[in-house]
């Protein structure tokens, strides 16, 4: 099966691009810049708010499917970037199901979606009214609504743990401030936002299970949660990578890392995903010791 996938040099992208070719799949990376992606991927640069030019690609590829990754993902930075924002999120989105022209399509949403809601009435279920908070959740929320009603699958994913993630979220730039600690390159400060939230901690390998399951088996127009079902504050996945680390450091917040929005706790079921065969695993610890790996060696320490 010959499968396009959006945002392939992220993430989440370029482990689904590994996963669909280890499974027999044709994977076609698409991508701003598809520079860093495996050369044995067949590749693409395009920008999917260029309506036309994308409508070009996907015509010119003949796919059999599409995983839509591709997206401005930072909850805090989408406060001051509303409008790039709504037109890769919501406009890129209305593209890409456009360009797809009934083609299989799954959607990548996130929790975010799911809002402020009391713990009494956690884990979530996909049932659950969306009352996003944030100007990243609300083009999520919107852009199901557009996913759904072309009948693409859509999945909301939970917060995810791994190598590989921009520093500008919360435990990579725990990562990256610990190995600079390492290095000498700092003082042993670690600058943080608020700890206190609570989050689904999913395994970013978990995630491309999901992944590639619901392309295979997901229900068109339907929504299904990655998540664990278990909660972790972030202070106390700090002082997990932290002992993972072995670095010893002060802990400061940070005001600048503050949100001016933030929502106490978001937990998940995957009862849904569950029916498909699905399950969660126990990996988050080698998630977060691949995670400090990755800092180590991007600030020399294994050289």
């Amino acid at each position: 099966m010959r499968v396009l996938v959006t945002g392939a040099n992220g993430f989440l992208g370029r482990r689904v691009v590994a996963a669909l070719t280890a499974a027999g799949a044709t994977p076609v990376a698409l991508s701003l810049d598809p520079g860093g992606i495996d050369e044995w991927v067949e590749s693409v640069a395009v920008d999917i708010r260029d309506r036309a030019q994308l409508a070009a690609v996907v015509a010119r590829l003949a796919p059999e499917a599409v995983v839509h990754l591709a997206a401005l993902s930072h909850v805090g930075a989408s406060w001051q970037r509303m409008a790039d924002y709504f037109a890769v999120n919501f406009l890129g989105t209305e593209n890409v199901l456009a360009a797809a022209g009934g083609r299989r399509v799954l959607f990548a949403s996130s929790a975010e979606v799911y809002g402020a809601v009391p713990a009494s009435e956690q884990p979530l279920d996909e049932e659950r009214e969306l009352a996003p908070r944030s100007p990243y959740a609300l083009t999520k929320a919107a852009a199901e609504r557009l996913a759904r009603g072309a009948g693409a699958v859509t999945m909301r994913l939970f917060n995810l743990v791994g190598a590989g993630q921009a520093t500008a979220f919360a435990l990579p730039s725990f990562a990256d401030q610990l190995a600079a600690i390492a290095a000498g390159e700092r003082e042993a400060v670690l600058r943080v936002g608020s700890l206190e939230m609570r989050r689904d901690f999913v395994p970013v390998s978990d995630a491309v299970r999901a992944t590639t399951l619901l392309l295979e088996r997901g229900e068109p127009g339907a929504v299904y949660n990655v998540a664990t079902g278990r909660a972790a504050s972030i202070a106390e996945m700090l002082d997990r990578l932290r002992a993972v680390s072995g670095v010893a450091a002060a802990v400061v917040v940070d005001p600048a890392r503050v949100r001016p929005i933030d929502i106490p706790l978001l937990v998940g079921s995957a009862a849904r995903l569950e029916e498909l065969g699905w399950r969660a695993s126990s990996c988050l610890e080698e998630e977060l010791v691949g995670l400090w790996a990755a800092a180590r060696a991007a600030h020399g320490l294994d050289a």
